[in-house]
């Protein structure tokens, strides 16, 4: 756990520090989970002004908020940083939660030529890494490794589609990489995410797996993209692989979706085009000595996000305390591991850093979902706490 305890401030703040709007989440000992705003000089229980990361989104100018509300000083954030970490955290202290709370936490999938391809591959590898070396030298030879011009539900994408068919490489995955109709899926129950320097799960059964480092777009109940954070879409390329009808237990299991450190929310600093210019970079050290590093470039996504958004909210469905969405990945490790030809699996204790510069650093350690801390504060928990505390009811400034 060295590389959790010993965080700095340097390490999970953006390159420019305290100049955006940045929100988060502690739990506070003794009064439960708190609404703060990240400043140079500390972080400030805002919860009064805004009882819900929910409610600050929904409001006429969050980042204005952020920025200018007045609240109690609950401690530095390198010391409640610090205090995260399962393993060597004070109860009695304040630590970090992941910065949403009544969001639904949705997802898009396959929005990425490269990852595109990797879905494929799993498809017909039927969840045997073994098999993968091969099947992505086949795969390549039929539709090629660059199809990042290519606009989904295009003529050109058509056309190409009956090409595939034709030649019986066609696949679900293709589908929605490069058809009319983006994936979408439920990523995570509400409130359930862990936070930086927190445990992010894998399923015990799972032996093919890898990190999806990702940007997460905070959306409103009208469908305005209104701020950004980190995200960790941890997959389970096995179980996906054997059908896509496991996608439910390869994607939702106990810690398996991380968000954080921190939301940015869109000011003067940082708009929806810095999103659209966003490279996130992810790094994996394990306790064996393996290292391994990539990145992800939001400039060459299939879908803009502000289609993606369209495409989960609108007359055909709502979300009244908005959703924060996961944009997908072009992140798909092949590097191997262990034996030649196996690819990349996870191991316990693997350290993941996903970083991108006006969204700081999201850091979690991987171990089984049955040893990570249980989910226990749900909903009604909620509710409860902030009506205990005067909370339910507050006026929500604008």
């Amino acid at each position: 756990m060295d590389h959790l305890s010993s965080t700095t401030i340097d390490r999970i703040l953006p390159a420019d520090r305290f100049e955006g709007a940045l929100v988060g989440r502690v739990w506070r000992p003794g009064l439960g989970p708190s609404v703060v705003a990240i400043r140079e000089d500390g972080l400030f229980d805002i919860s009064p002004v805004c009882s819900t990361v929910s409610g600050l989104a929904a409001m006429d100018d969050p980042a204005k908020v952020v920025k200018s509300a007045k609240g109690e000083r609950v401690g530095s954030l390198e010391e409640i940083a610090a205090n995260t970490p399962p393993d060597t955290r004070d109860l009695s202290k304040p630590w970090l939660l992941a910065p949403i709370d009544l969001q639904v936490i949705k997802a898009a999938g396959v929005t990425f030529a490269v990852s595109m391809l990797e879905r494929v591959i799993e498809e017909r590898a039927r969840g045997d890494a073994s098999a993968a070396a091969a099947i992505r030298a086949e795969v390549l030879r039929l539709v090629g490794d660059d199809l990042s011009r290519l606009k989904p539900g295009s003529a050109e994408a058509m056309a190409l589609k009956k090409v595939l068919m034709d030649q019986g490489a066609w696949s679900q995955y293709l589908e929605v990489g490069i058809g009319p109709d983006a994936e979408v899926f439920t990523k995570a129950p509400t409130l359930s995410a862990v936070g930086a320097f927190m445990d992010a799960g894998l399923h015990p059964k799972s032996t093919w797996n890898n990190p999806e480092p990702e940007v997460v777009v905070i959306v409103t109940a009208e469908g305005k993209i209104v701020g950004a954070t980190l995200g960790n879409d941890v997959n389970l390329r096995d179980f996906e692989g054997r059908s896509a009808l496991l996608l439910s237990k390869a994607k939702d299991n106990n810690a398996s979706c991380s968000i954080g450190p921190f939301i940015r929310f869109f000011d003067a600093t940082f708009s929806l085009d810095d999103v659209r210019q966003t490279t996130v970079t992810l790094k994996v050290e394990g306790e064996d000595g393996f290292t391994l590093e990539g990145s992800s470039s939001i400039t060459k996504i299939s879908r803009d996000p502000e289609d993606l958004v369209a495409q989960t909210i609108g007359p055909h469905h709502q979300y009244p305390d908005g959703f924060a969405l996961f944009l997908g990945t072009m992140f798909a490790p092949t590097q191997d591991r262990d034996e030649p030809g196996m690819g990349f699996t996870h191991k316990q204790g693997d350290i993941v850093t996903i970083a991108a510069p006006k969204l700081g650093a999201l850091v979690n350690r991987m171990k089984p979902s049955s040893e990570c801390e249980p989910w226990t504060f749900g909903i009604g928990a909620f509710m409860s706490n902030l009506a205990q505390r005067g909370l339910i009811n507050t006026r929500q400034a604008g």
